[in-house]
């Protein structure tokens, strides 16, 4: 009851930030996702009965556009690059190797909430290539070896193990 209590409050607040939130529903739904890193369907339920606007009406706007996320996405965030010098340098290996070694769909995230993955078209480190990022760290020069060792490493570093290591 206290989380949804603060989730409201959360959205409330952010909708203060909107004369007429109806106006600006997209940067509505931004500023929603970037508190609580997704759209959660009690925010979306809030957003309705303040301003009015259909909960399915706000489901199909959100669902519409890629940028937003309606599953909680994983501590760990990974975007595969599948831009131009990526993908002629094997990065959909690197993605096959990320789908393997977390044991999920792109979109979907782990059972233990660790790992959420997906493509990305370019994240302009084409020097790197193929390449991943994970919370905004870089990793590149990549094989299926190496994500496998990066996935662990984590994974490790979520038990108590070994930290983390960047490769490049």
């Amino acid at each position: 009851m206290e989380l949804l209590v603060d989730l409201q409050q959360k959205t409330s607040a952010t909708l203060q930030k909107y004369p007429e939130p109806k106006d600006a529903l997209i940067s509505v739904l931004q500023d929603v996702q970037e508190v609580f890193g997704y759209l959660p369907e009690d925010a979306l339920r809030c957003i309705a009965a303040e301003t009015g606007i259909a909960a399915s009406q706000l489901t199909g706007v959100a669902s519409f556009y890629a940028q937003f996320r309606m599953e909680k996405p994983g501590k760990y965030q990974i975007m595969v690059c599948m831009g131009t010098a990526c993908h002629v340098n094997k990065g959909e290996r690197v993605a096959d190797a990320v789908r393997e070694f977390t044991g999920v769909e792109e979109g979907e995230t782990t059972p233990d909430g660790l790992f959420s993955w997906e493509e990305v078209a370019c994240l302009g480190c084409c020097s790197l290539s193929p390449v991943m990022m994970i919370n905004g760290t870089a990793y590149g020069k990549l094989d299926k070896d190496k994500v496998k060792k990066i996935i662990n490493d984590l994974r490790n570093a979520e038990k108590g193990g070994e930290g983390a290591c960047v490769c490049s």
